[in-house]
């Protein structure tokens, strides 16, 4: 096992996540127990010491059943982080109760480490908020040691990041991103890498397959990587390219059986970053997935002066991209228009086609925010 260095700690550099862990009957609230506890053990056999769960996964269900399965375990041998979740806005005055229903339900008496869960447009205002005192009593957990480590994560965009950071940057000790080597480009992890970087924030990195999509590539993507390593796998290309990046410290996967744990143990028994040829081929792989599946929006901003109604275009489009890519497992689209008036969703574009004029893109807007609005069934 690769191991990270952090403070005083030493880290696998492979993370278990806890949100897919494998259920029955295809009902993501009930967790197959027996079947996640193979898995946990396989992976603190193998050295895995760090384990990430969170309030709203498996319908709750996710902080019991780790923090039952981790009662096997000397409490000093992993690393158990949870977070606050701050996705749902009806939360943010219940701060103390659910930091303490969380302890309850993981059975220990701190976290390692723990979060302000996804920050983003839709909550950032909410967290950042003095009235619903989530800082101030974060910092007094972490005071009282019930908190070892405090961070955040952000499924938000850099200026999003940046408004948190200016606020609490000082006292966030790691931030948990999605990045892998599509989101590179299309959700400008680059510019979150070196954000936090120069800030000296240590990244922790979600969706690194990006949910399974960059599990398989097409024959052709796939051939093009074997030339160059004949012996990895196409997952193993997403890890290797984290492996390269500098920062990243935590690489956190979401298994969902035995045969991914197996996998990823292999792929983190050696640290392989890519040398520049394979960098070029895998960010022209990721290039090309982006052009075939995306509207080719640079956020110009020039169709927004030409919008009788004000409409945010390219933020609405960066949230139709989404969507589209993510398919049916989509969720910051919907979390990213619910920080939109609800005069300026893409329905409430008149298709005037003022915006068309002066879109260096030459993009038809008004039919792709019709689109939009009708993969939301509103259209």
């Amino acid at each position: 096992m690769v191991y990270k260095s952090f403070q005083n700690l030493k880290l696998s550099a492979l993370g278990m996540g806890n949100m897919r862990l494998p259920v029955i009957g295809g009902k993501d609230s009930e967790i197959d127990v027996e079947a996640s506890r193979e898995m946990i053990k396989l992976c603190m056999d193998a050295g895995v010491n760090y384990y990430d769960t969170a309030y709203g996964y498996h319908g709750g269900q996710s902080e019991i059943v780790v923090g039952q399965l981790l009662k096997d375990y000397a409490r000093d041998s992993f690393y158990l982080a949870s977070k606050f979740p701050g996705y749902d806005l009806s939360n943010m005055p219940k701060v103390k109760e659910i930091f303490e229903d969380q302890l309850r339900k993981c059975q220990v008496d701190y976290f390692d480490f723990y979060l302000f869960h996804n920050v983003c447009e839709m909550n950032v205002d909410a967290y950042l908020d003095p009235q619903y005192g989530i800082y101030d009593y974060l910092m007094e957990q972490k005071k009282a040691g019930r908190i070892k480590h405090l961070g955040f994560s952000s499924h938000g965009d850099l200026d999003c990041m940046k408004k948190f950071l200016d606020a609490y940057g000082k006292d966030m000790e790691f931030c948990q991103i999605e990045l892998n080597y599509f989101d590179y480009s299309f959700q400008d992890a680059k510019g979150k890498v070196e954000l936090l970087n120069g800030l000296n924030i240590p990244i922790w990195v979600m969706e690194p397959v990006r949910g399974g999509q960059l599990a398989t590539l097409s024959d052709e993507d796939t051939a093009k990587l074997a030339v160059l390593r004949p012996d990895e796998g196409v997952p193993a290309w997403a890890f290797r390219f984290l492996q390269s990046l500098d920062g990243v410290t935590m690489i956190l996967s979401g298994m969902s059986n035995l045969d991914q744990v197996k996998d990823n143990l292999k792929t983190f028994e050696t640290d392989k970053p890519l040398n520049e040829e394979e960098m070029r081929t895998i960010l022209s792989i990721a290039d090309e997935m982006i052009r075939k599946t995306t509207v080719p929006c640079t956020a110009c901003h020039y169709c927004v002066s030409h919008c009788p109604m004000g409409l945010d275009i390219p933020f609405l489009l960066k949230l139709y991209n989404e969507a589209m890519v993510a398919g049916a497992g989509d969720f910051i689209a919907p979390m990213g228009l619910a920080s939109v008036a609800s005069d300026k969703q893409p329905e409430c574009c008149i298709g005037c086609r003022s915006c068309e004029q002066v879109c260096p893109q030459t993009i038809h807007i008004p039919d792709e925010l019709a689109k939009f609005a009708k993969k939301l069934g509103r259209g």
